[in-house]
């Protein structure tokens, strides 16, 4: 009989318990004193099955979104309404709680490492590598290792595979929602390209006002529906369809205040 239970990535829970709570008591503030979390829709985290959960998500940051949404599923799961009032919850974490990320990244330093040991599913990315394009066939192992976390539990993913906005929804995305058929939750987040820098890692700037909505699951005919239309609807409900590239009145008044500010700075040096 083994002293410590693993999961099946062979990842000791007991390590993996106690990573998650030291990381959640260091990067609580980060959504809840020097930066707000405004959270919509944690409710429908509760009535979600333990397992064959996907949650599909825009992308701004490596880290800080993924840490982000560990708080959130954690607090809703602790009867948190759209609130991370009180870092309790992070004592009894899900533990079955995955997400998809670049296996370069999560192997570029101590701390990626650690972030890779509480949850991710690293895969080899076929179009880029070290910073330029490439073109390589998809690493069976890594599908493999995608269903291996959607039958064990819940898996967090980012369509576009970068965190630049409105680039290209990743189709495989689309032939993995075919494939295994999962419970497809829809996220759009905001504000955490102006929180952190693109790591994720370091607080680029305070008293920002960052928002996680969480949607209903999305609707698809696993067998008949076509890649390209799981692909447009994967687009809308994240709200990374071509339609929506266009300035908002925030993003207008924040453009604007930022020229403001860039003038005052030119007329302070004289």
């Amino acid at each position: 009989m083994k002293i410590f239970k693993r999961n099946t990535f062979g990842h000791i829970l007991f390590l993996k318990k106690w990573l998650i709570r030291i990381l959640g008591f260091i990067s609580h503030g980060r959504y809840h004193r020097f930066n707000e979390l405004q959270i919509e829709g944690s409710e429908i985290l509760r009535d979600l099955p333990d397992k064959n959960v996907l949650f599909i998500s825009n992308h701004q940051t490596y880290f800080a979104d993924v840490t982000a949404m560990f708080h959130v599923f954690n607090a809703s799961l602790h009867e948190r309404v759209d609130s991370l009032k009180n870092i309790g919850y992070i004592w009894n974490p899900k533990l079955n709680l995955y997400y998809v990320a670049a296996a370069e990244t999560m192997k570029s330093g101590i701390l990626p490492k650690i972030f890779a040991y509480v949850g991710s599913v690293s895969i080899q990315r076929t179009w880029r590598s070290e910073g330029k394009d490439v073109k390589r066939q998809v690493k069976m192992s890594d599908i493999s290792n995608i269903g291996k976390a959607l039958d064990d539990g819940w898996l967090i993913t980012f369509p576009q595979g970068t965190t630049t906005p409105f680039k290209p929804i990743r189709r495989g995305t689309a032939h993995i929602i075919k494939k295994y058929k999962p419970i497809v939750i829809p996220i759009v987040i905001d504000g955490f390209r102006r929180s952190f820098d693109k790591k994720g890692l370091l607080i680029k700037k305070r008293g920002v006002l960052q928002s996680m909505q969480i949607k209903p699951a999305l609707k698809f005919d696993y067998e008949n529906e076509s890649v390209d239309k799981i692909v447009e609807k994967i687009e809308f409900a994240i709200e990374q369809h071509p339609s929506f590239l266009k300035i908002t009145p925030v993003e207008e008044y924040q453009q604007a205040e930022e020229a403001l500010n860039k003038k005052r700075k030119f007329w302070d040096m004289y």
